[in-house]
């Protein structure tokens, strides 16, 4: 009789369940490996296919990115993210006093709001990248828009592991290795997935401290990621939101333990955050008005009023829009939330508490900035797949595995249609619409 191979639904069953043999051992580090390959290959700089030299350049017929890597495009934030980045090449770390007050005076004048030098770390890694590797200003931001692509992949997989066991890993990263969205910020000298890199490690740091109190290790790389996530983008405030949520909430969903050490280090993270940026910039008032620019411009962006508002269940739409069986699937989970299921609901007030202040954020609405809840969100939808699939008992395995793989062609040919063939560069309703031809321009 042929032995019974528990790869990979029966793993479900038990989170911290142990393989039963070497061999089911190496059959799930293979597939988790193919996975993460692909995702990976996914995520590689478009710039790796520019140039008779380029040495993956024999790979560029297959990678869904060959068409946008072709046509090199730089969109206005990219421009600028660049010009901020050769001005720190040009003159120095020292000289961002300067810069940030270069920003203050070009826009103060300025009838709408342009993207400000204050999003640091970003900048500050692609000067790390320039720095070893030789590259040009753009093409050091795209490479480490691609790199922390990579590093959210695979960081990813091993919080879905931490939380809930490998079978979660394994459809966490097949899920997140071809999201829409996380594939498009690796293409793109954004900040975006290099913030969404940050906020992940801040929630998985969160987790560990919850369940392991008073481990220093554990709240060291809080501090740690709070701090960058602050130095990253002012986006932090909503994700910080929904981390402080959690700590709030926690007295009434015992998800675990909250310590005056964590509470103290849930301020920390961020004050920490906040000084090295007074320093950076050169004083708390250039900060002030840095920001008090960039935001109060930004309700006369004409752009930004064109695109960045609308009723609170925008995001939902939009979201339907790029991963609707994802969605569905998430939403789904909901009506079988208990008290036993912990990493889920610590997903769910996550995205619902930080969901509720950036719906209500006028004329900064952007599809980008959901970019933090592609991992909970498909954390979400994995976990009703495998429910529905453990009534299946004996065909529960082939069944979880063709669910999954369906949900991933459907992710990643929604990719191929919004961002190569279209192709999308702004995700703004408008676009995304005519991207998949529900609103189609008349014919003359």
């Amino acid at each position: 009789m042929r032995r019974r191979i528990v790869f990979p639904a029966d793993l479900l069953k038990s989170p911290n369940m142990s393989f039963p043999s070497s061999r089911d051992r190496k059959l799930y580090l293979t597939a988790l490996c193919v996975i993460l390959a692909i995702g990976a290959f996914l995520r590689l700089p478009p710039v790796a296919f520019l140039g008779p030299n380029a040495p993956l350049r024999s790979l560029a017929s297959i990678h869904p990115t060959a068409q946008w890597a072709a046509q090199d495009r730089m969109g206005m934030d990219e421009g600028l993210y660049r010009d901020y980045l050769n001005q720190v090449i040009g003159a120095g770390l020292s000289s961002y006093p300067e810069i940030v007050q270069y920003y203050v005076e070009v826009q103060r004048p300025l009838t709408g709001s342009i993207l400000p030098p204050m999003r640091f770390l970003y900048i500050f890694a692609a000067y790390i990248w320039h720095s070893v590797f030789g590259t040009d200003a753009f093409t050091a931001l795209k490479c480490v828009s691609s790199f922390f692509g990579l590093l959210t992949l695979v960081l990813s997989t091993v919080f879905a592991w931490r939380m809930k066991g490998p079978a979660f890993a394994l459809g966490i990263a097949a899920l997140i290795g071809v999201a829409p969205i996380q594939i498009h910020m690796s293409q793109h000298a954004l900040v975006d997935g290099f913030f969404t890199f940050w906020a992940l490690l801040s929630l998985w740091a969160l987790w560990e401290n919850l369940r392991a109190p008073r481990n220093w290790f554990w709240l060291a790389t809080y501090i740690f990621a709070l701090c960058c996530m602050v130095l990253t983008k002012e986006n932090a405030f909503f994700a910080f939101v929904g981390i402080v949520a959690i700590i709030v909430l926690n007295r009434w969903l015992h998800i675990g333990t909250v310590t005056r050490e964590l509470l103290l280090a849930t301020l920390l993270g961020p004050f920490l955050g906040v000084v090295i940026l007074v320093v950076l910039v050169g004083g708390i008032d250039v900060l002030f008005a840095a920001y008090q620019l960039s935001v109060s411009k930004n309700y006369e962006l004409p752009f930004a009023i064109a695109t960045g508002d609308g009723p609170w269940y925008r995001y939902l739409l939009d979201i339907l829009t790029v991963s609707p069986v994802v969605l569905i699937l998430a939403f789904g989970g909901l009506f079988r939330l208990d008290a036993a299921k912990k990493p889920e609901i610590f997903c769910v007030v996550f995205i619902a508490a930080s969901y509720l202040v950036m719906c209500n954020i006028k004329y900064g609405m952007n599809l980008r900035y959901t970019n933090m809840w592609d991992m909970p969100l498909r954390f979400l939808a994995f976990s009703q797949i495998s429910v529905l699939a453990a009534s299946l008992n004996r065909y529960r395995t082939l069944v979880l595995c063709a669910v999954v793989g369906l949900i991933c062609v459907i992710e990643l040919r929604q990719y191929i249609i919004l961002f190569v063939q279209f192709p999308l560069y702004e995700l703004i309703p408008q676009l995304l619409l005519r991207a998949l031809h529900i609103i189609k321009t008349a014919s003359p």
